[in-house]
């Protein structure tokens, strides 16, 4: 399981705006060490979002995403107080998910 994400969520004037920080090298596959060996593949495959059981964000991401990807979406709903669970998994399998609350 990976670091822990940074997840800021507000609403105002009926919109969620959510803000993400992924803590992830990222890898692409293509990088070389010293020795000329590949650095392996190593980055996040999806991203999901869920308020109050509805997804409201489902994105797909690959190896052109820098490390510790960074992520600003809104979504119509939400009030202070209830919580957003955003959820990640890599092409290795590993998987993280993180709750935040929504505030005013």
């Amino acid at each position: 399981m990976g670091n822990p994400m940074k997840i800021r969520a507000a609403v105002k004037d009926g919109v969620t705006e959510v803000k993400i920080l992924m803590q992830h090298n990222m890898e692409t596959g293509l990088r070389k060490e010293a020795d000329g060996k590949l650095v392996p593949a190593w980055y996040i495959t999806d991203v999901t979002a869920q308020h109050q059981g509805r997804t409201v964000l489902e994105a797909q991401l690959g190896i052109s995403i820098s490390k510790n990807p960074y992520l600003v979406f809104g979504f119509k709903g939400g009030a202070a107080g209830e919580k957003i669970t955003v959820s990640w998994v890599d092409n290795t399998g590993d998987k993280r998910s993180d709750v935040a609350e929504i505030t005013a």
